[in-house]
């Protein structure tokens, strides 16, 4: 039932949106009289996309929070790739997203080296022409599945080589790529990579580099 007296109260209202309200008023999908209301002191937060620089402290934190809520008790491990994958990546979804994400990431790693499966398409990513790299020299506008897979494996080699073969572990081959050991491994065995060793002659006592199989897990 209504009262025959006011009553006043004090009032306080936060609303937000990500959308403009100047263009959705134009449009006529927004009422004039209650975005001047609500225009107070308005507060434009950057989307995610806009400050990278955020987005490592805003992983970890998402990270501890989800080992605590998984009860891992062994670490997971957030490499430097790791970071610039999630830098490389448009965010459309923002903070909601990272966090699934991290949360997503967490369930797989299970105690270990994280790895993210983000799509390709919404990667943020300057594509530069080999025109403009290389000046008038003619290239080719694209490298085919073959031109790929011989520059992945070029960089497996290489990597794997500075780490003396290292795969698990600090500075390893899976946390320079970052990918678990055992997707590195399997890697590795797809491709018929072998680690050299040295093998000497009983002969002539001269060494000659071989190629082994790499072990399994």
């Amino acid at each position: 039932m209504g009262e025959s007296r006011a009553r006043y109260v004090d009032v306080r209202i936060v609303a937000a949106t990500n959308r403009s309200l100047e263009k959705e008023v134009a449009a006529g999908r927004f009422r004039q009289d209650l975005c001047y209301r609500l225009n107070v002191f308005p507060v434009k937060v950057a989307p995610l996309r806009e400050r990278k620089e955020d987005i490592a402290l805003l992983a970890t934190h998402f990270i501890n929070m989800s080992v605590k809520e998984l009860g891992y008790s062994r670490p997971i491990l957030l490499t430097r790739e790791g970071i610039e994958t999630l830098q490389n990546y448009d965010w459309p979804g923002n903070i909601r997203e990272l966090r699934n994400v991290m949360e997503r990431a967490a369930i797989f790693a299970q105690g270990g080296v994280l790895e993210f499966d983000l799509p390709v398409s919404d990667l943020s990513v300057e594509f530069t022409s080999f025109s403009s790299v290389h000046g008038d020299q003619a290239g080719p506008e694209h490298l085919t599945d073959a031109e790929m897979r011989r520059r992945e494996g070029e960089n497996l080699c290489a990597v794997l080589q500075k780490t003396g073969w290292k795969i698990k572990g600090v500075n390893g081959a899976a946390e320079l790529l970052g990918l678990k050991p055992t997707t590195l491994l399997s890697r590795i065995e797809k491709m018929g990579l072998g680690r050299p060793v040295t093998k000497s002659r009983r002969s002539d006592f001269n060494s000659e580099a071989v190629i082994q199989p790499w072990p399994g897990v």
